[in-house]
């Protein structure tokens, strides 16, 4: 166990990973020590000392779970560390080893990847494109990434045919648009990892249905500036279903209240107006019946994060996380964001900062979908470092988790 001085700062991000059924699979963890200003995954790191570390620190002493929940983890190793006697700090079924295409491939790592499979590990080959002198490694994997962007369309039609022959499960990986997600669903792929699911279709005339319609309303009155406490009280009042979610939410360890909240004006009390609008949005916007519910953990982590950072970019922190909480809406509701949020009572600021990444406010949302991003170089460390960046996603992450058991 590595003592207080020798801990390594760990930077921490997760990208999603879906089965057909647009449900998470899995989460790809993109994480190394923050003293590694270069890259974004363990293969990079100088020594396997240092990957044994980060590794031990985030598992055991961090506690992943903080950040994934119950899904399982994709995590990727180096040559060395495959070969090496050093345990795997995860159990076979919270983890996949991700073998990186860049590992030369011999017959010292087959044998040590062999190891691994007979521990109970699954062994996932990473942005993997086919060729004769491969197929032992193929033969001991059960999940096979696909970079779908390498590939043009017949060429992966071809890919998915040839890998069909074995025993393991397709994961398309950089599926960046709908249509390109679409396409993989039609060719057969078992998972899908990207950011295809954070973009609308942007159908201009596509209707928006009327039960939407109803929340974007009751959305549209929460957000007026001269909303009272028992306008509130009296739209919440007409759903029974809404009142039990919001008391729920009030009194579960996401708002880690003192005293129990038995009632909507107990809230008010207890926490305030602004702090009320703020949750019931946040359930209000759980009922859009979107696809996937990732979207709605994603706006979550935003906006808790934004809330955490606030402060440094000069904003407050109610109009920080409710930017976080609007950032993935016009995807919820597969229309324009411009469309979305017009006939909302939203100040410019935010408005613009949502449309444009204008303003403070802007340049906030811009960091924080950076870093999810795991494009850690270009952020601007001048306001927050990279380890502070961490703290805050870490600590958005397993407040979502918290959140969303309860709506």
């Amino acid at each position: 166990m590595n003592t207080a001085n020798e801990r390594p700062q760990v930077v921490i991000a997760r990208q999603p990973i879906f089965d057909r059924q647009y449900k998470i699979f899995a989460y790809e963890l993109l994480f190394r020590s923050a003293a590694n200003q270069a890259t974004a995954d363990l293969s990079t790191f100088s020594g396997d000392t240092a990957t044994s570390r980060v590794l031990n620190y985030a598992f055991l002493e961090l506690g992943i779970e903080r950040v994934i929940g119950e899904h399982t983890a994709f995590i990727n190793l180096t040559r060395n560390f495959i070969l090496s006697d050093d345990p795997i700090p995860a159990s076979q079924d919270q983890v996949v080893i991700e073998i990186l295409e860049d590992i030369a491939v011999d017959d010292e790592l087959l044998d040590g990847i062999r190891k691994l499979v007979k521990m109970g590990y699954t062994i996932a080959l990473d942005d993997f494109i086919f060729h004769e002198s491969l197929r032992p490694l193929v033969e001991l994997a059960s999940i096979i990434k696909v970079d779908v962007l390498s590939l043009n369309e017949n060429a992966l039609r071809e890919h998915v045919k040839l890998l069909r022959e074995y025993d393991v499960k397709l994961l398309a990986e950089k599926v960046e648009t709908l249509t390109d997600y679409k396409f993989c669903q039609e060719l057969g792929f078992d998972y899908f990892q990207g950011f295809f699911f954070c973009r609308p279709d942007n159908i201009e005339d596509k209707p928006i249905p009327d039960n939407q319609l109803v929340l974007l309303k009751l959305m549209q009155t929460l957000q007026r500036e001269d909303v009272e406490f028992k306008d509130i009280e009296a739209l919440i009042s007409k759903d029974p279903g809404l009142t039990y979610k919001l008391l729920r939410l009030l009194n579960s360890a996401a708002i880690r209240t003192s005293k129990q909240i038995n009632s909507i004006r107990e809230g008010l009390v207890i926490l305030g107006l602004k702090a009320i609008k703020t949750w019931t949005t946040l359930i209000i916007m759980s009922e859009l019946n979107s696809v996937p519910k990732e979207l709605l953990s994603q706006a979550l982590i935003r906006a808790k994060m934004a809330s955490l950072l606030a402060l440094q970019y000069d904003c407050s922190k109610e109009s920080s996380f409710l930017v976080g909480m609007f950032s993935t809406i016009d995807a919820m509701l597969s229309r324009p964001m411009a469309s979305v949020i017009s006939p909302l009572p939203l100040s410019d600021t935010t408005k613009q900062a949502l449309l444009k990444g204008k303003g403070n406010l802007g340049k906030l949302l811009k960091d924080i979908v950076l870093y999810e991003r795991g494009l850690w170089t270009e952020l601007n460390r001048a306001k927050v470092s990279l380890d502070e960046f961490s703290r805050c996603y870490i600590e958005a992450a397993e407040w979502t988790n918290k959140a969303t058991e309860v709506i």
